[in-house]
């Protein structure tokens, strides 16, 4: 348990638990962290009784801490401890239930549901969500290691930036991240831009943004009328050119810092 809460020995390089049946996944889990904390190759060995018969569950968690070894891999060990133990009783203390057989956000929607219904709300219809926009544009687009230096960060703003659903959590990320991290580099700042352009995108059903030989080419889901090019062309002052399902427009038309211009032209597709 000493050693588990946090001993700090960087120069070792091994470990071994006798009897490592008995202990739970989080306690396999963080004994493990143990070791390999400097700069020399690392061993933990998980030791059980010869011959001895081990329950399903550790049998489990073994199986678990040998194969979840890779960076990150506490979340995917917490999830697993869950369906091994079960999710339990929310209001009590026994441990009961398993959620194998749905997977774990099908358990934490259908016990939403449960505790709307114990309420007595009204539950919401389902609203499917437009598909997403498929941006390919030549840009780096990345959080730099000398931005975000701590990997576990990085991670998890970008899975922040892809459950991004609306420009006002975008907009509170990007200042969350200029208050953390200090002013954008370039790349983050065009990872800011993909972003919006992605919103955008979803919002006027547009399909892809790429761009080919000098032009952004912007491509629908459904058909609309030329027309409706031609005005947004006189409004924003652009040469756009279009079909029913597609909209060119050259990068040079776009302005000094086209990326820019086509957010502009993205925020006039979404409000039209």
């Amino acid at each position: 348990t000493i050693i588990e809460a946090g001993i700090d020995l960087p120069n070792v390089n091994t470990l071994i638990v006798d009897d490592a049946d008995r202990f739970g996944l989080a306690q396999l889990y963080q004994l493990r962290g143990r070791v390999g904390r400097g700069s020399n190759q690392a061993y933990a060995y998980f030791l059980t009784g010869p011959g001895k018969r081990l329950t399903e569950a550790a049998r489990r968690r073994l199986r678990t801490i040998l194969e979840a070894a890779e960076l990150g891999a506490g979340y995917q060990i917490a999830l697993r401890d869950l369906e091994i133990r079960g999710a339990g009783n929310l209001l009590g203390v026994e441990q009961s239930g398993h959620i194998a057989a749905v997977g774990f956000e099908l358990y934490c929607k259908l016990l939403a549901e449960a505790v709307a219904e114990l309420k007595g709300e009204r539950p919401r219809p389902a609203v499917p969500p437009a598909p997403p926009t498929a941006v390919d544009l030549p840009l780096p687009a990345y959080l730099p290691a000398d931005y975000v230096g701590d990997v576990s960060l990085r991670l998890q703003v970008y899975r922040r930036l892809a459950g991004v659903r609306d420009l006002a959590e975008l907009e509170d990320l990007a200042s969350e991240l200029r208050d953390r991290f200090g002013p954008y580099p370039s790349p983050v700042e065009n990872l800011l831009s993909l972003v919006r352009l992605k919103l955008f995108g979803g919002r006027a059903g547009i399909e892809s943004i790429t761009t080919y030989d000098g032009q952004v080419i912007i491509n629908f889901r459904r058909p609309a009328g030329a027309g409706g090019w031609q005005d947004l062309a006189r409004r924003l002052k652009l040469p756009l050119e279009g079909g029913p399902t597609q909209l060119r427009v050259a990068r040079a038309h776009l302005g000094r810092n086209w990326l820019q211009g086509l957010e502009r032209l993205m925020a006039e597709l979404a409000a039209s």
